[in-house]
């Protein structure tokens, strides 16, 4: 599959550590600083383009830039592109981290939702950029769980084949606007990695009991 990823910080970069190994082609964009940009692309095996050029070059693309700098980069899209599934992989987090500027009675996936109306949406933030990039995406030997919001179910169903290849756990959250409660929920596990002291070495997961849901 092609994926373009808008944003090559670090959760950029480490989603393209995980996809390019399973086989994607994927090309990176949007970095303050070029030289990184293709330093980067070059060890990953992935290729650089604009933000317009890995839009039209990708199956999906990836949206993984900070908060306060993401309507700038959908900014340089140019002319309307072709529809795309867009996995929103952003947080409106304020950009001290001290809480979120969006939220109550929309999302950032909305508000990414009204800025691409070319996109079907899916919201799924990833484990932190220290996790992708570590040795081992495993805590205690399991998979750090990433909930998909979305309003499309197959779009929902291709974003959750992509999580599960950057060794996490998808979990189908249902429509879009349930991004409500999934944002506030990471915003939660940032205060408790760098504010309460746990690192970030530490995610979420979902316990059910399937053999009751199936009776």
């Amino acid at each position: 599959m092609k994926i373009g990823i808008i944003g090559a910080g670090n959760v950029g970069t480490g989603l393209a550590k995980h996809l390019v190994p399973r086989g994607h082609d994927v090309m990176l964009s949007f970095s303050r600083d070029v030289g990184k940009l293709n330093a980067d692309a070059a060890a990953l095996g992935a290729s650089v383009g604009t933000v317009a050029e890995t839009v039209h070059f990708a199956d999906v693309v990836v949206l993984a830039t900070p908060w306060t700098v993401t309507a700038d980069a959908l900014s340089q899209l140019g002319k309307t592109p072709p529809t795309r599934i867009l996995w929103d992989c952003t947080n409106a987090l304020k950009q001290d981290m001290s809480g979120l500027l969006v939220g109550t009675n929309t999302s950032g996936a909305e508000e990414i939702a009204r800025l691409t109306p070319w996109a079907t949406v899916v919201k799924a933030i990833p484990p932190f950029a220290e996790l992708l990039h570590s040795p081992s995406m495993l805590i205690g030997g399991k998979r750090m769980g990433v909930f998909v919001c979305g309003d499309d179910s197959d779009a929902r169903a291709v974003v959750a084949k992509l999580v599960n290849d950057i060794q996490a756990e998808p979990f189908d959250a249902g429509p879009l606007k349930l991004a409500r409660y999934t944002e506030p929920a990471s915003m939660l596990l940032v205060e408790l990695a760098y504010t309460g002291g746990l690192g970030p070495r530490i995610g979420l997961s979902l316990v059910r009991d399937t053999a009751a849901s199936a009776a």
